[in-house]
This record gives structure tokens, sequence and C-alpha cells, in this order.
């Protein structure tokens, strides 16, 4: 019998690290295996429990189930003034009350867990299910890249040995060393050093990274949010170098909701639901969205910057900017040209046919959704994976600026530079700037034929179910028991 055509008895645990991109990512891989047949337990603190249950955000789907563990770890609004000490709480604070709910839906007399599906950065968990006998499948919410670079992070060392030391000798050139000339089994890649910088020099949120990573070695599957043909040499690369089976399962973004009707409204313009309105009214193509993330953003100055940038450029934008500030308005000028609110569902947004270009943070949520979407991409990288990211967008894939060199990253970017990369992104009829829209829209369907019956994600996910409601999973980790034994 096929999985789908199951009665919801193969239970699986999801735990996301606690943040926005990273709640998402799980939320959205347990929409996938909900609709397959399992049934989900997502796992958050009673903090994220009140965010995912907001007003704004989309409900639980069928088949999944919310459950807390207390409010041990730092607020969610206030963790980007030390991140470093958040991942340390996330580390340590978290790992104990997760296990007192396992006992507890035990003693439930609910059906066994099956497996844990968690985030890689929640490396823990890891250990919790091999304790206790119950399979793990860890989830990179980041691209294969990123984990890649820090999987073989002993090989770069040589490389990045002048980046330490300056002063010894560094050079530009050694900084734009490419990752497949330091990774030996790394067929091809754009991704260059300059893109692991500043993170690298973190020592302690590097730890963090490659203590997760490592985790993988202990896990019985590797699954990632990208779809393997975006990054199909990496993927072939990390297939041969890991002990356990690796899944590409995307574009891992929440298409399963885009059917969902818009909420409507009479009278002003000024809810999320709104917007849908608004963007009915405006050209194909014709409107720039903005939004760069939820975690950490851009510099009061930058902010200037852009809202004037934007008002030069005289194009129509739908702008998300969570903390909202009259400068900005003030800045931008005429708002019939667009809308500025704190929240909408930006998948939707992206797919709608008015919208023609994405300035984004190039967090990995984001920019798969932008390729879900075929919607050429303005990059403006702030932390952490965004600059990978942003080289992936650029220079791999073809389907974006640049609006700002990483390596420049301090500098603010001034109005005319911002105005001038908006109105080539939304209006040049310039050759490459029809060719990245065309490729954009390539990648599109190369995204849809991924999750649709018998692509390449869609079998991919066959497996993990297969594996997970099996005794598949069982047996790799009594497989790796006696290896290690």
């Amino acid at each position: 019998m096929a999985a789908t055509d199951e009665p919801r008895r193969c239970h699986i645990v999801a735990v996301p690290f606690p943040g926005r991109g990273h709640v998402n990512a799980v939320m959205n891989l347990s929409r996938l295996l909900a609709a397959r047949g399992a049934e989900v337990t997502f796992v958050v603190t009673e903090e994220w429990l009140g965010l995912i249950l907001s007003a704004a955000a989309q409900p639980p789907p069928a088949g999944v189930r919310l459950r807390t563990i207390p409010n041990v770890i730092p607020c969610e609004h206030g963790r980007a003034a030390d991140h470093a000490g958040f991942l340390d709480a996330v580390a340590t604070e978290m790992e104990a009350p997760f296990e007192h709910l396992l006992d507890r839906l035990e003693a439930e007399g609910g059906p066994p867990v099956s497996a844990l599906v968690a985030d890689t950065y929640v490396p823990w968990v890891v250990g919790v299910g091999n304790r206790r006998g119950v399979p793990v499948c860890s989830l990179f919410p980041m691209s294969a890249s990123f984990f890649c670079a820090y999987y073989h992070f002993d090989s770069l060392t040589p490389c990045l040995a002048d980046e330490h030391a300056p002063a010894a000798g560094a050079t530009p050139e050694k900084s734009e060393q490419r990752l497949d000339q330091c990774i030996s089994d790394l067929a091809s890649s754009t991704v260059t050093l300059s893109d692991l910088k500043p993170l690298i020099h973190n020592k302690r949120t590097v730890k963090h990274i490659l203590t997760a990573v490592s985790s993988i070695r202990n896990a019985q599957c590797l699954l990632f949010t990208t779809m393997y043909e975006l990054e199909t040499s990496v993927i072939h690369s990390l297939r041969s170098a890991l002990p356990c089976p690796v899944l590409p399962i995307g574009p891992c973004v929440a298409y399963m909701t885009l059917e969902e009707q818009h909420p409507k409204s009479n009278g002003e313009l000024t809810g999320p639901g709104d917007c849908f309105t608004w963007l009915d009214s405006q050209p194909v193509n014709s409107v720039l969205y903005i939004s760069l993330g939820s975690f950490l953003s851009v510099s009061t100055s930058q902010l200037d910057e852009i809202a004037l940038g934007l008002a030069a450029s005289e194009v129509r934008f739908l702008w998300i900017l969570r903390e909202q500030s009259p400068r900005v308005r003030e800045l931008v000028g005429d708002t019939n040209r667009g809308m500025i609110l704190a929240w909408c569902d930006q998948l939707k947004v992206l797919c709608h046919p008015s919208v023609g270009g994405f300035l984004t943070h190039c967090g990995m949520n984001s920019t798969l959704e932008a390729v879900f979407a075929g919607v050429p991409m303005l990059a403006l990288p702030l932390f952490f994976d965004q600059p990978i990211d942003s080289r992936l967008i650029v220079a791999e894939w073809k389907i974006g600026l640049e609006l700002r060199d990483w390596t420049d990253k301090d500098r603010v970017i001034e109005s005319k530079e911002i105005a001038r990369a908006i109105k080539r992104l939304m209006a040049s009829d310039e050759a490459e700037m029809e060719a990245i829209r065309r490729r954009a829209l390539e990648w599109k369907e190369v995204s849809v034929r991924a999750a649709k019956t018998g692509g390449s994600s869609y079998n991919n996910l066959s497996s993990l179910m297969e594996m997970v409601c099996s005794s598949q999973c069982t047996e790799l980790d009594q497989q790796r028991s006696k290896t290690s034994a």
C-alpha cells in the first residue's frame, strides 16, 4: 500500500531551530510529510507557539499537531543582540525539556515515534535519537554549498591561512579562490573564500556550525531544502563523503498553500490581505517586492538610502518592513506607487503576476521562494549563509543582480546606486537582463517539475517516507552501531 493510502500511523516528531526561517522550513517539510500520510508532532518553545498561532501566520496543516517545551532560551526578539549567546542557549538548554516531552508523548499512549526530523542546528536531537533507538533525519535549511564548505572546513584551513593573518601576505587573489580549488572531490563551484567572511572569524559561531555539521555522521539521513538540480555537483560530492543518504527535497516552500483564497477587505489598504487587492490592480511584472528578513536588518543610514533610491527609481513596490518607520514612509514619498507593510504571505506575493523583481537579503527560504516563483532578484546579503546564496543567485544560477559586493559590506550603498540597480532589474531591456528573466522562468519550471510526481524532490520525499515508516531506518541505525562498536 502506498504511503498516501495508509492511515496516519507513521509518527514523526519534528524539531526546528527556534528562528523564523528555520521554523518555516521545518513546517514546510512537516506539511509535505503530513500530505503523504504521516502524523507529525511539531515541537517548539511556548513563545514560538504564540508566534505560529498569531493572526498573520498560516495555521498548522491537517496532520500536524503543535507541542511545546518551556521558554528556556532568550526571547526571539532579542537574539540578534547576542547571536552566539543564543546559539549557546539552544545547544545547552533545550535537550532536557525535549526528552521530557518525548516521555510524555510515550505516556499518553499515542503511536510510537517512528523518527525524529530535526533542524541540523539542533544537533543534540541526534544524540537523543541514538540513545532512544529512534532514527534521526537532519534537515539543513541552508544551501548545500554552505554545508559543504563547513563539512570540509579542515580542507579550507590552508586556503584560509592568509585570511587570518593579512599582514603575513593575504591577497585579493586568495580571497577569490573558489571552494572547488580547496575541496578535492568538489567538481565545480562559483562560491569563493570571500563568501565565508566575516563568519569564519567568529570562533563561537563557527564552533556551533561545525558541531551541527559533524552531527550528521551519527544521523540516519541528511535532507536539504534545496533541490538536486540547483546544486548538483555539491550534492554529488556530499553523497560521496557522507555515510548516510543525502536527499534534497526542495524547493521546500509552502507551495501547497498557494490555492488558498486571499483574504479580501473593503476600505483602506492596511493589512496583509489588502496587498493582493492592490497587486491585482498593477501591471504585470511592474512591482518590486522588498524584504530584508526577520532577523538582522540594515543600518538606519542604509535604510534611508534604500528608501531614497526606491523613490528615485519611480518603480512600484511592496515593502515588508517589520519595524515600521515613519521616516522611511516620509523618504519614500508618494505611496500611491506602493505599500509598506509589517507582514505578508511572501510566497503568494512572489507568485503574483504583477511582481517582477525581489530586493532580498538572500536568506535560503526567500531565495527558494523566488526561484519557485520565477522572480529575478537584487541581492543584498547581510549575514551568515547569505553571501553564499547571493553568489549562487548571481554567478551560478544567473537569475539576479548584485547590489553590493560582499567584500565591501561595510560601505553604505548610496541612493543613486540603488535607484540605478532597481531600474535595471525592473525595466532594462538590455540583453543581460532579458537573459536573467528568461533563466528565472526556466528555473521556475525546473522547480515545479522537481516537486511533481516523478520529480527529483518528489522521489526523494518518497524515499524518506519509505525509510522512516518502515524498518529501513532502524536497520541503518543498527548497521552504524555495529560499525562503531
